[in-house]
């Protein structure tokens, strides 16, 4: 079992900055690829980006691409996600996932262990 705990969240003004972390207990998280989502009220829950477990490859939603990078430390269990160039478009529950197989990263359900989220809100 793994415990993927968030963290990180808040409101900031558009053009801002946040990094969010993803903290991992239960079991060996360094050989789990990882993903963040978001969920914005009244629509559905979107891929926003994802890491090997190596951290070797990485992958990012087309609206979040040259803005956000997406980082794991595996001596420390946890991932991150650094926002930058934030806009309100990017308000959302930030969630973070693990337990997931290469090809797989952008659909919600092939992941085998949810964050509970962290709230972001940007601010025009």
């Amino acid at each position: 079992q793994v415990q993927l705990v968030e963290s990180g969240g808040g409101l900031v003004q558009a053009g801002g900055s946040l990094r969010l972390s993803c903290a991992a207990s239960g079991r060996a998280f360094s050989t789990d690829n990882m993903g963040w989502f978001r969920q914005a009220p009244g629509k559905e829950r979107e891929f926003v980006a994802a890491i090997t477990w190596s951290g070797g490859s990485t992958y990012y939603a087309d609206s979040v691409k040259g803005r956000f990078t997406i980082s794991r430390d595996n001596a420390k269990n946890t991932g991150y996600l650094q926002m930058n160039s934030l806009i309100p478009d990017d308000t959302a529950v930030y969630y973070c996932a693990a337990r997931v197989a290469v090809g797989n990263f952008v659909r919600a359900h092939e992941y085998g262990y949810w964050g509970r989220g962290t709230q972001v809100t940007v601010s025009s």
